[in-house]
């Protein structure tokens, strides 16, 4: 495996499709209902980037975050407009676009983010610690409830990757996960970006966004311990504060997981590689090919 492109390049499954993103380039490849492989490519243009906020650790997590939800909303967008006729839009969708008009993309976005931001508070916040703090009444010890509260949240999230993944569509997505991975492991071991090459490598991949979502529930239960255990409403606001600060410090845990392949950073990748055997499916070749095309546009390569 060559060392210097570990953690070069990323990428996130889409609708009948895989966006893949390069130090330069973002690209989207999409299998149309014609068979036909549309790709659209673009040099990312990142404040972070002209702030230079990346190069500060921990503070540049949980902006690369939001960033890469924004961009990954977007990706979704592009490949859900291959298969969605206009007339068939939410009714969200046409108020926004009727109100917002050539700005309504946007809209949508900034709606969805929103939207996207208090549903998990809700899920991964609120029902955790109201039902740890259940657990209250009999227990005393703080490191022992913020731990049940921790595991709720886990079980919540392994609950809910189990659940979608019995949808047939959002199986495919999951398949193409797994085409997103195999093809990354392929431009990481330096092999032509063929699908008889990647097709020889497993689905599960260390540098996944599935192992950033296992690393931030570990940091969450380590930093929540600090606060003890106040009433409710402390407890939440606590949560929510300390979201940026979780985010942070499991950003920099990916970036190390990002640039060693070492017995270490095995250990810490495995909660989420074991969860990704849900979140990832085996792909066809159909789906490596539609992948290598996204790796290929997003390495600038023909």
């Amino acid at each position: 495996m060559n060392k210097e492109k570990l953690g070069k390049v990323g990428g996130q499954a889409v609708i009948e499709g895989v966006m893949m993103q390069s130090q330069n380039y973002r690209a989207i490849a999409v299998r149309k209902s014609d068979g036909k492989i549309e790709v659209k490519r673009e040099r990312i243009k990142s404040w972070i980037k002209d702030k230079k906020i990346d190069k500060i650790p921990f503070l540049r997590g949980a902006f690369i975050l939001i960033d890469t939800m924004i961009s990954g909303m977007n990706s979704l967008n592009f490949s859900s407009s291959f298969f969605l006729d206009e007339e068939e839009g939410d009714a969200i969708d046409k108020f926004l676009k009727k109100i917002f008009k050539d700005k309504a993309n946007e809209a949508i976005i900034a709606v969805s983010l929103v939207i996207s931001l208090l549903l998990s508070i809700g899920i991964f916040v609120l029902i955790p610690t109201f039902t740890g703090g259940l657990f209250a009444k009999v227990i005393k010890n703080h490191v022992v409830l913020n731990l049940i509260e921790g595991a709720i949240r886990i079980a919540i999230l392994i609950s809910y990757m189990a659940l979608v993944s019995l949808n047939s569509d959002i199986k495919r997505v999951f398949q193409y996960h797994g085409a997103e991975h195999k093809s990354i492991y392929c431009y990481e071991n330096d092999l032509e970006l063929t699908v008889e090459n990647a097709r020889k490598f497993g689905r599960l991949h260390p540098r996944c966004g599935t192992n950033f979502l296992f690393i931030v529930m570990f940091v969450s239960i380590i930093l929540f311990s600090f606060f003890g255990w106040p009433n409710p409403l402390l407890r939440i606001a606590i949560r929510i504060i300390c979201i940026p600060i979780v985010a942070g410090i499991a950003y920099e845990i990916i970036k190390f997981l990002g640039k060693y392949n070492n017995i270490l950073s095995k250990i810490v990748a495995y909660p989420g590689m074991m969860m990704q055997k849900i979140t990832t499916k085996e792909p066809d070749d159909e789906q490596l090919e539609v992948a290598l095309a996204a790796l290929k546009a997003a390495l600038n390569e023909k």
